[in-house]
């Protein structure tokens, strides 16, 4: 099995790549791969980065395709954040690092993955590095469209559009990952819109099914104005509740092993010159929630567009495509309330939310607005 395999409908793109890697010729010194959430932008970066790391193409079995796996490559640096934006000094270390050559392989790969949570400052510091790159090291920076970064940033790099990968082929890539029904999995993929990672989760975590589920039926169920201030709130405690689950654990584990480095035992208060270091690590962890929080958010608002684009689809008589076919009832009853252009006033809507929740408004606030607008009392 090669870096390649896992890669579901970027043929095209694959093809590109594989032939950058092994010509030199048509190699850029600098990429952006552009795509929808869960395309697979980050995946197909490390698949390009082993390919050119890798003394076979990217082979996905030798050491240099294990380490680039593991992020652990020493001509390999990557960059990914937990926060909401990028910071400059990480994006200052970086470049730093890209000064060097090569240490083992024919290259030197960085890695940016979300270059699209850079502030304009930050892009800054980057543009110089992509205008002067040293010999031998090749940029790739992921973010879901070119309109995210600088136009600066983006005439100094060569860009690849992904597709949104096919139903089934995400449901044929989660079987054989996990070994579930491909009904199951279908069914997920749908519900993910192919965004491969959710739809996994999906497949694999009841929980979050649940959760989907019922801010599906919540979406469905408001009929008036109070419905729809009493849904936004519940729609902010199920992203709340979900970012918990995503960063609960992982928290625990990280503070366990933070303690067991430092030699504290279980229980053990921590000194006071070991203390800096636990307020840093809760930082980060708090910087992190509040980055998980967004992304739930997020998450709630793709599957209240999936809602109202289905309702769209069942009024225009296109009965194909739909993504929340175990609610076509309930779509039906709804898609008769509203006029078309209620149901695409409530999709700009949506789109309105993310705006302000991304410019730091109170997410309660914004979905109650959001909310309101699809009321079939109000759009009546």
């Amino acid at each position: 099995m090669n870096v390649w395999d896992e890669l579901v409908g970027q043929e095209e793109a694959i093809r590109l790549f594989r032939a950058a890697a092994s010509d030199a010729r048509t190699l850029a010194h600098s990429w952006l791969i552009t795509g929808p959430p869960g395309s697979g932008r980050s995946n197909l970066a490390y698949a390009f980065a082993a390919a050119l790391l890798c003394r076979s193409g990217g082979c996905g079995e030798c050491s240099d395709c294990r380490q680039v796996a593991a992020r652990t490559h020493p001509d390999l640096s990557a960059l990914s954040t937990e926060r909401v934006v990028i910071s400059i000094d990480e994006v200052r270390t970086l470049v730093t690092t890209a000064q060097f050559g090569p240490r083992v392989a024919r290259y030197r790969v960085v890695v940016i993955e979300d270059a699209d949570r850079m502030v304009e400052r930050t892009s800054n510091v980057l543009l110089k590095a992509l205008e002067e790159p040293p010999e031998g090291t090749i940029w790739v920076l992921c973010a879901p469209s070119e309109a995210d970064l600088l136009p600066t940033i983006r005439s100094r790099v060569r860009s690849v559009r992904l597709t949104v990968p096919s139903t089934s082929d995400v449901a044929n890539l989660i079987v054989t990952r996990t070994g579930v029904s491909f009904d199951a999995a279908e069914r997920a993929a749908r519900h993910a819109q192919s965004h491969v990672g959710m739809a996994t989760r999906l497949c694999t975590n009841d929980l979050a099914a649940s959760r989907r589920d019922e801010t599906v039926r919540l979406a469905l169920s408001v009929k008036n104005v109070r419905d729809a201030v009493l849904v936004a709130a519940r729609l902010v405690e199920i992203a709340t509740e979900d970012a918990k689950a995503l960063t609960d654990e992982r928290d625990a584990l990280e503070l366990e092993e933070t303690r067991r480095a430092f030699g504290l035992g279980v229980g053990e208060p921590v000194p006071p010159g070991m203390r800096a270091q636990f307020r840093s690590l809760e930082e980060h962890q708090k910087r992190r929630e509040t980055r998980s929080l967004r992304d739930g958010l997020d998450r709630i608002l793709v599957d209240l567009s999936s809602v109202f684009r289905d309702v769209l689809l069942i009024q225009l008589r296109v009965p194909e495509g739909l993504i929340n076919l175990e609610y076509l009832s309930d779509l039906e009853q709804l898609a008769a309330a509203l006029a078309p252009h209620d149901a695409l006033a409530v999709t700009d809507a949506i789109a309105t939310a993310r705006h302000r929740i991304a410019g730091n408004v109170s997410p309660v606030l914004a979905l109650e607005a959001m909310m309101i607008v699809s009321t079939p009392q109000v759009a009546a």
